[in-house]
Formats: structure tokens, sequence, C-alpha cells
């Protein structure tokens, strides 16, 4: 069983930034470098969808058009970290932002059929 657990949400301004944090845990969690991280979000009455992923190392990233440019998504190993730096938001970006894991040591997935784990979720709110 893997443990993804979110911080770091909150209400911020539009234009504010925040930082999300997701770390992984877990009994038979063997070695984080086996797994691409994403983050997705979820806003009400709509589907989850892709945000950003990263590949087992952080050398390769994907985003989202909606986001790219205003997101960054990291990661720490040492940690068994993973973060994403949000700026510029807009009220639009308001969601539940979910962290996930894929097992895969190549690439990183964009679709939430792909994941492994998810986190239970972090609501992100962006007045106007």
């Amino acid at each position: 069983q893997v443990q993804l657990v979110e911080s770091g949400g909150g209400l911020v301004q539009a234009g504010g930034s925040l930082k999300l944090s997701c770390a992984a845990s877990g009994r038979t969690f063997s070695t984080f470098t086996n797994y691409a991280m994403g983050w997705f979000r979820q806003a009400p009455g709509k589907e989850r969808e892709f945000v950003a992923a990263l590949n087992w190392s952080g050398s390769s990233t994907y985003y989202a058009d909606s986001v790219k440019g205003r997101f960054t998504i990291s990661r720490d190993n040492a940690k068994n970290t993973v973060y994403l730096q949000m700026n510029s938001l807009k009220p639009e970006d308001t969601a539940v932002y979910y962290c996930a894991a894929d097992r895969r040591v190549v690439g990183a997935a964009t679709t939430p059929v792909d994941y492994d784990y998810w986190g239970q979720g972090t609501q992100v709110t962006v007045s106007s």
C-alpha cells in the first residue's frame, strides 16, 4: 500500500501563488524513484483533469496547456516528495488538487487511468 498525502492548498487571490506538496510513504512502498508522479485537479461538476507530471528523475516534465508557463512540477527523491509551484493563479484554477503515483521508469502519463495510487486531495480556491 502506498500513501500519498497532499498539503499546501488554501485560499488565494487571483495573481497569487501557492506551493503544493505531496509526500509518499507506505508499508509496501519500495522506492520513490520507481514512480512517475502527477498532479490532477477536479472542479465541482467537472471531470478530473491532468495538470502536470514528471518522470522518476524529474528530467522530463509534462504540463496541461492551461497551466504551462504558470505552474512548475518538481520532486525531491531524497524526501519522497513531489511539488507543484503555482504562480499567477486564476479563478479557473479553483479545484481539488490530487497527487498520483504511477509505477513506471520511462516518461510519465497524462491520463488518470494510468496512475496506481492517489492522495486524498487538497482544496485550492482562487478568488477574483
